[in-house]
């Protein structure tokens, strides 16, 4: 009698373990299934075997070959479409030339005695005899009742619990007569349970329940997955393990070295030639696959670790599964039930919680807190909040179910009955996530008001309103339309500090969501007048006059953002001729790509020419930041546009200080200086420029990059206010913007970015430090290197990219550009 062998389901539960190799190679105590199903194959004496094949067939036969090393004779049928458990064997009709044959699935784990299984078809002249298994739980599989003969009498595939009539399930081990495969449609479509049985079951043939006495496990599962490991080693079923015992339950495969200092607490398996430092420790149920390395005071329990694994000291590792060739780096973390894929790094004192899925070729940057799958990300981010707050790709990194979580756990760190303000860009995205996370907040017992679609600086005016706690704004990536950014305010409305995000971050990576009793749940409302009180307020605080007797002409462009539900109305207060392009909400373009900005620019110029405009503004889609074009259409760069406002700022003020990052020209100190003003050289990050805005002689601030903050009205960055402001100035100055212009020193500052990886940036740092030596260094921000003459160079790490970006300015290019080469190769140098 021949054997089929069912190996071409792709195994879709247990991805991604099968992301990359079919189910039937999944290793079992270190032998994939299928071996373990072949080995029981021949020792009942079933040597002529065919294998169905589909699923990334080729590395099934490149592992099996033709069965010479199992003492067996393997041929190979492959499937080009999926035909269903009949139509693969229908397909491998040739091979079993009209005898009776047993038909059995490669990946189930099994010791069943076969040769009985067949003893009891013959006795009882059956045409189908299926191998049945009693078990707890039969809703996965399809379930049968037989008589007291074995006859089979009824079955259902699947059932609910409604449904259950029996614990007797179909193991898919099936003895069969050849004229069954008649009944069997070639090339179609045709399942056993499904089609065939209940055809044959109506027209009275002779079909047998063999009740297996033996163990059986459908390994479909990664809970069943781990549970097979587990009995194997337990000795609940009947296999053959490669090595020998050398202590109780204590399995060791040729060639493995394992140090006497090391911890071993059987059951358990090493792979051939695994190493096993002192020091480590390895507990119940784990298993280690060829070639792994475990080094010292690493902790291992129930884990199921592939070929080729590299297992740092002090790592955790506690009912997971690691896929070959992973490195798992010293002092990592991964909880139970989670799964990571092949050739993954999972880098230093990074930290995995359960039951998650990490897909092939992942990183998992160091230090690294991951709570959700890593599917289509390249990595798992060090930390949750970006420069922009918590960013990342609309429904593959941002879902609804992460603004749950995300908002439960902002929701948390705030008290009941907290009021928080959540407001949106114009994209359906932001909509659609808004909507998650208020049903968030107030489940959390928070107080929601929603301002719909504004422009953030209106959301965080009205989140520093009294009686406020905080806020969370939703948009659209800058320059990404594909990606969204999740926006945390404290009650200042200003980005919350990385405290605040630390300890929010604290509260997501537990996932201890407070949760309101019944009477507890909040209230959302929907306050009226929010654009109305924002700009009455904007006018009563910011210096408007002279604006209306200037006479001037401006043109304004919304970016089909949400600026244009404040702006014209706003202008048309103060008496300004206002042309105004792109004032609508523009759904279908919520963000700006640099070609649609250069090109909006660039039309902007050419209607501010051509009308005689005395200067035009492009706000970004959400009215934070602002572009200028001068009366001639000429674009002034923001390095530009920041000296002249402050130039503006400084004549008008003639006191104060202004706080600007350390990245900006000293262009801007001469121009403060000249006027009075002091500077105030600050860290680059977001946080840091509301902190500074905050002091009572701070007349202004900016980042250099659009971003304005005039603290007579707001200590956050706020585009609408910022333009105000402006026309105030330019009204009173009564100079155009080309000629303040003309007036500030031209600056020569460059800059580069020079990828470096996470693990060498400290290293950067410091030999950054030592070849400083003798020059005088600031270290505000990363580190500025002064030279004599008094140009500088500043290296910077990236907060979240693996780079290092570096400034120069000197008293001309070619001085700058000498200086930005001479420490960009100190940087490169360090990377060895």
């Amino acid at each position: 009698m021949k054997a089929v062998v069912m190996a071409g389901g792709e195994g879709t539960r247990l991805r991604p373990m099968t992301a990359n190799q079919p189910k039937p190679l999944l290793p079992v105590v270190n032998k994939p299934i299928m071996e373990h199903v072949l080995r029981l194959l021949k020792r009942h004496g079933f040597d002529e075997t065919v294998v169905t094949v589909q699923f990334l067939a080729t590395l099934i036969r490149n592992y099996f070959g033709d069965g010479e090393e199992l003492g067996m004779n393997l041929h190979y049928v492959a499937e080009e479409v999926p035909l269903g458990t009949a139509g693969s064997v229908k397909n491998a009709e040739d091979h079993l030339r009209g005898e009776p044959f047993i038909v059995i699935s490669g990946d189930a784990l099994t010791d069943i005695d076969l040769t009985d299984m067949v003893r009891f078809h013959r006795e009882n002249g059956a045409m189908v005899t299926i191998g049945l298994k009693r078990v707890a739980n039969p809703l996965e599989f399809g379930i049968i009742i037989v008589d007291e003969q074995g006859r089979i009498q009824r079955f259902l595939e699947k059932p609910t619990w409604g449904q259950v009539f029996s614990d007797t399930v179909n193991t898919g081990i099936y003895i069969m007569e050849p004229e069954v495969l008649d009944k069997v449609a070639a090339g179609e479509v045709v399942d056993w349970s499904g089609d065939v049985f209940p055809e044959l079951l109506k027209e009275g043939a002779p079909l047998y329940g063999y009740i297996a006495d033996g163990y059986w496990e459908d390994v479909g599962t990664h809970e069943s997955y781990l549970r097979a490991q587990a009995d194997v080693l337990s000795g609940r079923v009947d296999v053959e393990i490669d090595g020998f015992e050398m202590s109780p339950g204590v399995w060791v495969a040729e060639g493995a070295e394992v140090d006497p200092e090391a911890v071993l607490k059987g059951p358990l398996y090493i792979g051939d030639y695994a190493k096993v430092e002192a020091g480590a420790e390895l507990r119940e149920f784990t298993v280690l696959g060829s070639n792994v390395v475990v080094r010292s005071e690493a902790f291992l329990h129930r884990a199921v670790i592939h070929d080729n694994v590299y297992v740092g000291a002090n790592t955790h590792l506690r009912g997971c599964v690691i896929g070959k060739n992973t490195d798992v780096m010293p002092s990592a973390r991964i909880e139970e039930g989670t799964v990571v894929g092949e050739e993954c790094v999972i880098e230093s004192e990074a930290y995995l919680a359960n039951d998650l899925k990490v897909y092939p070729f992942k990183t998992i940057e160091a230090g690294a807190v991951v709570n959700t799958n890593v599917i289509w990300e390249s990595r798992g981010q060090r930390s949750l909040f970006g420069p922009r707050g918590v960013s990342g790709l609309i429904n593959v990194e941002i879902t609804p179910e992460l603004a749950v979580r995300l908002a439960s756990a902002y929701a948390t760190t705030l008290k009941k009955g907290t009021v928080v303000t959540t407001s949106r860009d114009v994209s359906r995205a932001a909509r659609t996530l808004k909507r998650a996370v208020i049903s968030a907040l107030t489940a959390s017992a928070i107080d929601v008001r929603d301002l719909e679609a504004v422009p953030l600086p209106v959301a965080r005016f009205h989140t520093g309103q009294s009686g406020v706690g905080g806020g969370i704004a939703l948009r659209t990536s800058p320059g990404d339309p594909q990606s969204v950014d999740i926006v945390f305010l404290d009650e200042r409305g200003a980005d919350l500090s990385p405290a605040a995000q630390r300890k929010l971050e604290r509260v997501f990576s537990r996932a201890e969501y407070r949760r309101a009793f019944p009477g507890e749940i909040a209230e959302l409302s929907f306050p009226s007048r929010g654009v109305e009180n924002y700009s009455q307020e904007l006018l009563r605080r910011i210096d408007t006059t002279g604006i209306s007797e200037a006479g001037l002409k401006i043109v304004v462009d919304c970016a089909g953002g949400t600026g244009s539900l404040v702006l014209p109305a706003l202008l048309g207060r103060l008496g300004v001729d206002v042309l105004t392009v792109n004032n609508r909400l523009d759904e279908a373009s919520p963000t700006d790509t640099l070609a649609k900005q250069m090109r909006d620019l660039q039309r902007l110029g050419e209607l501010v020419r051509s009308s005689g405009a005395d200067f035009g503004v492009r706000f970004d889609p959400v009215a934070e930041r602002l572009s200028i074009v001068d009366e001639h259409g000429e674009l002034v760069d923001n390095e530009r546009a920041l000296l002249v406002v402050l130039d503006l700022v400084a004549a008008e003020r003639r006191g104060g200080r202004v706080a600007l990052p350390v990245t900006t020209t000293r262009v801007a100190e001469k121009v403060a200086r000249f006027h009075g003003v002091q500077v105030q050289w600050i860290p680059t990050a977001v946080d840091e420029l509301t902190k500074a805005a905050m002091a009572d002689d701070i007349i202004f601030a900016a980042d250099g990059r659009g971003g304005f903050v005039l603290p007579e009205f707001s200590r956050t960055g706020d585009g609408i206010a910022a333009f105000i402001r402006l026309l105030g100035l330019v009204a009173r100055t009564k100079l155009s913007l080309s000629q303040i212009d003309k007036r500030i020193p031209e600056a020569h500052l460059l800059r580069r970015s020079v990828p470096t990886p996470w693990a060498v940036k400290g290293s950067v740092m410091r030999e950054v430090v030592e070849a400083a030596e003798g020059r005088d260094i600031d270290t505000t921000d990363g580190v500025r290197v002064m030279e004599p003459d008094g140009s500088w160079a500043l290296v910077l790490p990236d907060t979240s990219e693996a780079v290092t970006h570096l400034w120069a300015e000197g008293p001309d290019t070619d001085t700058a550009q000498r200086l930005l080469e001479q420490w960009a190769a100190v940087v490169e140098r360090a990377e060895g």
